[in-house]
């Protein structure tokens, strides 16, 4: 039986010295009382994983506008993807797993449904509405851990879950390994559903881009990940080889010129649908907030009605959205 001050003192045995300790994290907001047999990291994992928004993202779009397929990825299959990407390279790289994984779980937690363009419709009507902004809010005020609002996660945690993507870099190495592993699997798996779909063949591919890191999904992923272990050990960061990012860059831009933005992909009419239903959401909302679940109500003398509808539709998964839609706005037949 392990304890936790066994597996924290384990840490300073095993880990690298840049790599971060539970027993030196930062803490939390709220002090709690430690548990016996997790630390720190352990415990932001698991609460995570417990949460309602991270059972919700099995049913949000990652690509394809609410996929009927069995095998195209949801943000729950990328989010499980980029977990295990970067519990590789931080292994490797003797860096803490338990921080990563914990990272990882929780880097998507804000994400809308309908994907990047249910991200861009919300921020019409919340403007400057980012779903990494999101994730860290929803950890912090929505959802309910730990004895109070959010769950009350080690700082280590939440800085990685906002700065996994945008301007700002984490400051721990681990967070710097998610935010590196989450474009490594979107990129990858991407082509993968797109193959899948018929939208892409693999003729299509950049050539040259092909030569560089691989002809297959798991080359291409193990080729990225190699390359970033080999290229980040021993350094206070983590990076990768010119040339593989350069190839992994020009990769991602083929696939927002050829996939992301396809009218294959996401018909204009779709995407208008998607729109109307988003902005007739959250119009009916704020006009009537005393139809928002009761948790959200409670939100709203702290933070107005604004938030509350905003968190309530960015929580919503692309099937709930429908539904909900349909009941407010759409005749029902007679029994």
């Amino acid at each position: 039986m392990l304890l936790r001050e066994q597996i924290e003192q384990r840490e300073y045995e095993i880990l690298s010295p840049v790599a971060a300790k539970a027993a030196e994290s930062l803490g939390r907001d709220r002090q709690e009382e430690e548990c016996p047999y997790r630390t720190a990291y352990q415990r932001d994992r698991d609460r995570i994983i417990h949460s309602k928004s991270f059972r919700r993202l099995m049913h949000k779009t990652q690509v394809f506008l609410a996929p009927e397929g069995d095998h195209f990825r949801t943000r729950l299959t990328h989010t499980l993807e980029v977990s295990q990407i970067a519990r590789t390279i931080a292994r490797a790289l003797a860096l803490n797993e338990d921080l990563t994984e914990a990272i990882a779980m929780g880097h998507d937690l804000g994400h809308t449904p309908f994907g990047h363009n249910g991200e861009e419709y919300l921020s019409e009507k919340y403007p400057g509405f980012e779903h990494n902004v999101q994730s860290l809010w929803v950890v912090e005020h929505v959802e309910v851990a730990g004895g109070g609002p959010g769950m009350n996660l080690t700082k280590e945690v939440r800085d990685g879950i906002r700065n996994h993507t945008g301007e700002q870099i984490p400051f721990t190495l681990e967070g710097q390994v998610v935010r590196l592993s989450d474009r490594i699997a979107y990129i990858n798996h991407d082509i993968d559903d797109a193959l899948r779909g018929g939208i892409i063949r693999p003729e299509d591919l950049p050539s040259h881009i092909i030569d560089v890191l691989g002809a297959s999904h798991s080359r291409r992923i193990s080729t990225l990940v190699i390359d970033v272990v080999e290229n980040s050990r021993g350094k206070d960061h983590i990076t990768m080889s010119d040339e593989r990012k350069e190839a992994m860059d020009e990769l991602r831009t083929y696939m927002f010129r050829n996939v992301y933005h396809s009218p294959i992909v996401k018909e204009a009419s779709e995407l208008d649908k998607i729109r109307n239903m988003i902005f007739t959401l959250y119009d009916y909302y704020k006009a009537n907030p005393e139809k928002l679940p009761a948790e959200r109500q409670a939100m709203i003398p702290e933070w107005g009605v604004d938030t509350a509808v905003k968190d309530y539709i960015a929580g919503m998964t692309d099937r709930y959205a429908i539904h909900t839609y349909k009941s407010l706005f759409l005749p029902k037949g007679w029994k």
